[in-house]
């Protein structure tokens, strides 16, 4: 079974890919959101050529074909657009065998526990800490992530003593029995970093994530090294050597790919295995309600060293709206994994007939 079609339909934030082998069977995944017009030339320029004619269920070959063939190009877009054609790859076979891809990964289509995740930090700490109740007790979150520092901050706040304001604000109003996580955005220096570490711990943060430039490992490992809570990080981070080199050096203590950015659920896999074999639970980046969140759901489901939570934006993003069904909702505390063969979902028609099409195809 080759692969003969690529289709992608995409707008600037998000785009879907459509895989079809010479049998006529299908499936269908998403390149990584964001500038995804962008990307999906990318697919059709540099990944497509290679994948076309592949055969389309070895998924390891195909993966390390695309990244060996466009050595010239290193980069996150690469991976970006890989991700369309491997996530799609899974949705087919899960199609052929009647398997959702949880299933295909040795897991279940289970209830898993999100944590809240917030985007702002232009929201002040009392209005943050509202809004959080006001979710606890409507979906019954047991967990909430919060935004610290400032992106790229270079030591700085988002606004003088918003964080030391925010966290204690929070946490008095959601009580102990909430699971508190925290991003930094690669704002601290290892100093700096640390200090904050220390009051995250006596309100029993559970994890502290990026709380350094995230390219600057030595730093993150001095972090990691000092701190009780548990430092994450790994969420921008494509390449499979850095991988190895931030497991096996210890790094963070909490590992974090993000199936759009690493390439998809092929290469995820093995950054979780290195995870894995370093004793570090896997906690994804899904930071919006764009299948990307559904494709962490099953790997979370597939994988022995899961962490206790995954991220669900909290944030509303009208362009996510209608890209799917079912979509994925909240219910006591718990999302459903869909049910049914590959991603256990379907592709908006409407969504699809208002994006632009390219294909490659073989003649």
């Amino acid at each position: 079974m080759i692969i003969t079609r690529i289709e992608s339909y995409s707008d600037q934030n998000v785009g879907m890919v459509c895989v079809v082998a010479d049998d006529g069977s299908e499936g269908w995944g998403q390149v990584s959101t964001f500038n995804a017009d962008i990307t999906c030339e990318v697919l059709h320029r540099q990944v497509a050529p290679i994948a076309l004619g592949s055969d389309a269920l070895d998924l390891e070959s195909l993966s390390d074909r695309v990244i060996e063939g466009t050595y010239k190009f290193p980069g996150s877009y690469v991976c970006r657009a890989l991700t369309g054609v491997d996530t799609a790859l899974w949705d087919l076979r899960g199609k052929l065998e009647g398997k959702g891809v949880c299933e295909l990964l040795g897991g279940a289509p289970v209830k898993l526990a999100p944590y809240g995740s917030s985007m702002s930090r232009d929201i002040t700490p009392e209005d943050e800490a509202n809004r959080l109740v006001r979710l606890r007790d409507e979906f019954g979150f047991t967990a909430y992530k919060i935004r610290v520092g400032k992106v790229n901050g270079h030591d700085e706040d988002q606004w003088p003593g918003r964080t030391e304001a925010l966290v204690p604000t929070v946490r008095e109003a959601v009580g102990d029995d909430i699971a508190l996580k925290v991003d930094g955005n690669s704002c601290y220096t290892p100093k700096r970093a640390i200090e904050v570490g220390r009051m995250l711990e006596q309100y029993g943060v559970s994890h502290f994530e990026e709380p350094c430039p995230y390219w600057k490992l030595d730093w993150t490992r001095e972090v990691t090294r000092f701190l009780d809570v548990p430092v994450a990080g790994g969420e921008q981070d494509y390449d499979l050597e850095q991988w190895a080199r931030m497991t096996w050096g210890r790094v963070m203590d909490i590992a974090q790919p993000d199936v759009c950015y690493i390439g998809g659920i092929t290469r995820a896999r093995r950054a979780c295995k290195m995870a894995e074999a370093n004793g570090m639970p896997v906690v994804p980046h899904s930071a919006n309600l764009s299948l990307v969140t559904l494709f962490t759901m099953h790997l979370l489901a597939g994988i022995p060293n899961a962490g206790p939570h995954f991220e669900f934006s909290i944030e509303r993003t009208p362009w996510t709206d209608g890209l799917y069904s079912p979509q994925l909702v909240v219910e006591d505390g718990w999302v459903q994994i869909p049910e049914g063969p590959g991603w256990g979902v379907e592709i908006n028609p409407e969504w699809l007939a208002k994006a632009e099409r390219q294909v490659s195809e073989i003649e």
